[in-house]
């Protein structure tokens, strides 16, 4: 489906307080009880929302994450935003490893008007994109390809990544959690997210607003691992505190302005 900015923020408020009444949800947007309910009905078909008796919830829980197609279309707008910032701060000539995730994934569109780019990626829907560009060396890693997202893991894919050391490693998150750790559903992934760590000179993290505060079961790293991350707005509390500790840029993307904290 295609996302209104009320369905955005409708999202907003149930990932920020939790399950909501309908009525506290027609409240706090100022629409009736009736415009909800539509609104629900289609979020939840879509697999974005979780109804039950008077209210709505998120779906899943800490063990599973949304569908490939749904988390395409959550929060599309930031995920662009944040994709032409980091597109931005990549140099012609360099090397990176680009890694599984719908918002590293528009990075790569962004990235198609680049010259002299070397990208090693175990995410198919970004080879298939990139190999299409000729001044391009596109290098895919092997390993089992899970069939949800087109995404490789597995012990494979961390031997192949160990055999190189680029100038940036592009990872995407599931949840970071108030403590600082960035967390994830498939631990296959992470063990591939991990190494791609150890193997970048800079390692930058893409993560849109509703990844912070959201829980997810396998721990990846620590924020003061990351050297930049690029979100599409200001981070509510702890985060932003523990990044400045943690000597960790962070990049807020919005509209047509980019802005350093």
């Amino acid at each position: 489906m295609n996302l209104s900015p009320r369905h955005t923020q409708l999202i907003d408020e149930v990932r920020a307080r939790g399950p909501q009444s309908i009525e506290a949800l027609a409240e706090r947007f100022g629409v009736a009880l009736q415009t909800v309910r539509r609104d629900v009905q289609r979020l939840a078909e879509a697999g974005l929302l979780a109804r039950f008796h008077g209210g709505v919830r998120l779906p899943g829980s800490t063990t599973e994450n949304i569908a490939y197609r749904q988390r395409q279309a959550l929060a599309a707008d930031a995920k662009s935003q944040i994709a032409r910032a980091i597109a931005q701060r990549v140099p012609n000539g360099s090397s990176l490893i680009l890694n599984i995730g719908t918002t590293v994934e528009a990075v790569a569109h962004e990235l198609m008007r680049h010259r002299g780019l070397r990208v090693i990626t175990n995410n198919l829907h970004i080879a298939a994109l990139l190999s299409t560009n000729p001044d391009f060396e596109v290098i895919v890693a092997g390993g089992w390809v899970r069939s949800a997202d087109q995404g490789i893991v597995g012990e494979a894919t961390v031997d192949f990544m160990r055999q190189f050391k680029v100038d940036i490693g592009l990872i995407g998150i599931s949840g970071i959690e108030p403590d600082g750790t960035l967390r994830d559903f498939d631990y296959r992934e992470v063990k591939v997210a991990r190494t791609i760590i150890e193997q970048s000179r800079e390692v930058w993290l893409a993560a849109d607003h509703s990844k912070f505060n959201r829980p997810a079961m396998v721990e990846l790293a620590r924020l003061d691992e990351i050297d930049v991350v690029f979100t599409d707005a200001p981070p509510p509390d702890p985060f932003g505190k523990l990044m400045a500790d943690g000597d960790v840029e962070c990049v807020v993307a919005g509209g047509t302005e980019t802005t350093s904290l």
